[in-house]
């Protein structure tokens, strides 16, 4: 098969190295792609948002299946867009259409999506500048600390967390009134959950679907999970305190009838399912969905993965899910961000990174970067993910930041305490 991948960082790595593992697969293509992802198939200068640029490609590449890493291109209706050329029908393709992307797209919508579902998430409101007075009463009636979510995409940087009511209220504001452009011009107010944060990941043709590996990411820029929120500063799999049991309340509570739900909605549903989780005293609530793998997520679960993915993902694409049974190896996974200094806001690209290709007991996932001549470079804030497979969580670690002694680049910065937590 010829597969399309769109996207370029780690997470669009770590899923065509796995794909490229597949003896079904015939030729990758990487839209953009980076520095890393040419190890593994052709990178392709293409924009995912460009649907014209897409769809012709895919013709003149006799394309039999699309993969979409990223959320911009989903919540966009790249999917619909591809569906509606008649003569691309058989072209399967991983990630939803507009109408299920705004489980993503719309955090009101997602909201709503659970109440109507019974699906366990914490208490809210939805705010826009015509109602900001009710806003400013509802921040009243909860306790600190306050969430302040963006309703649209924000590149990650639309959810804020505030100690103080009162600040709480000026941020409310400063949102309405266009902080995050137009992704904040509805905010949604939640109640503060107090308990682990993880994630679970599900891949669904809409009728059945397949748990993957649970895992935990830290977004935090500074030890100690301080700081300034990133992408994601490091990630591991799986997650010591997400058990069998707790497992099975979050697949029965949550997974099934988020399922069944977009079934009663008559709204289909062909890709990924990030379920942000928030464990409360054993119980399982949904701080956040989203429609495509996370990263530095990915990098931890398709290395545990133990199945053909190009066979799993043509499954899904054909409503075939049914007949796979994925299998996960039982060693922990645990990946590291190396990343630009200033990072996550204003940092220098083009520097020269040394030391890969000397790395032997890890797998380098790259991020940021790019391929000048025979130099590689960082193009990012988030450059490297040094991802480590271990017999426990310890060994894993201790591989991975053993490979990042043997990496430099000016300014390299990264969390020295991942999966400490968790020990």
């Amino acid at each position: 098969m010829n597969i399309l991948l769109l996207g370029s960082g780690g997470r669009e790595h770590a899923l065509g190295w796995k794909m490229a593992q597949s003896p079904l697969l015939k030729k990758l293509f990487i839209a953009p792609g980076n520095g890393g992802t040419a190890e593994v198939g052709e990178n392709v200068d293409l924009n995912p948002n460009d649907f014209p640029s897409v769809i012709s490609f895919i013709r003149s590449r006799s394309i039999d299946g699309v993969v979409v890493g990223p959320e911009d291109p989903l919540v966009n209706g790249i999917r619909d867009a591809i569906e509606s050329e008649s003569d691309l029908k058989d072209v399967w393709i991983i990630g939803p259409g507009r109408a299920g992307a705004q489980l993503e797209g719309s955090k009101e919508f997602a909201k709503d999506f659970m109440q109507r579902h019974a699906i366990p998430t914490a208490r809210y409101g939805t705010f826009t500048n015509d109602n900001i007075s009710e806003g400013h009463s509802f921040l009243d009636t909860l306790e600190a600390p306050f969430v302040l979510k963006a309703d649209g995409l924000a590149a990650g940087k639309g959810v804020l967390i505030i100690d103080d009511r009162e600040k709480a209220k000026s941020e409310l504001t400063a949102m309405l009134n266009g902080k995050f452009g137009a992704a904040s011009a509805k905010v949604v107010i939640e109640e503060f959950l107090h308990g682990i944060e993880l994630s679970v990941f599900v891949l669904t043709d809409g009728t059945s679907y397949k748990l993957l590996p649970s895992a935990k990411d830290y977004k935090r820029i500074g030890e100690g999970d301080v700081g300034l929120n990133t992408g994601g500063m490091g990630a591991i799999s799986p997650v010591p305190f997400a058990n069998e049991e707790f497992l099975k309340k979050v697949e029965e509570r949550i997974v099934a009838p988020t399922v069944n739900g977009l079934k009663t909605d008559e709204i289909p549903f062909c890709g990924f399912l990030f379920i942000g989780l928030m464990n409360v005293n054993g119980a399982p609530f949904v701080i956040e969905y989203n429609v495509r793998m996370g990263d530095p997520e990915t990098e931890v679960v398709m290395p545990r993965l133990d199945t053909d993915l190009v066979a799993l993902f043509r499954a899904a694409g054909t409503n075939q899910l049914h007949s796979e049974n994925p299998i996960f190896k039982t060693e922990t996974a645990v990946t590291v961000m190396l990343v630009s200094g200033g990072y996550p806001e204003a940092y220098e690209k083009g520097k020269e990174i040394s030391g890969v290709e000397e790395i032997t007991e890890s797998r380098v996932f790259h991020a940021g970067t790019k391929k000048e001549e025979s130099r590689l470079i960082t193009n990012g804030g988030r450059v490297l993910a040094i991802t480590s497979l271990g017999s426990n969580l310890d060994e894993a670690l201790n591989k991975s930041y053993r490979s990042i002694d043997q990496i430099e680049f000016d300014q390299m910065n990264y969390r020295k305490d991942i999966g400490f937590d968790l020990r």
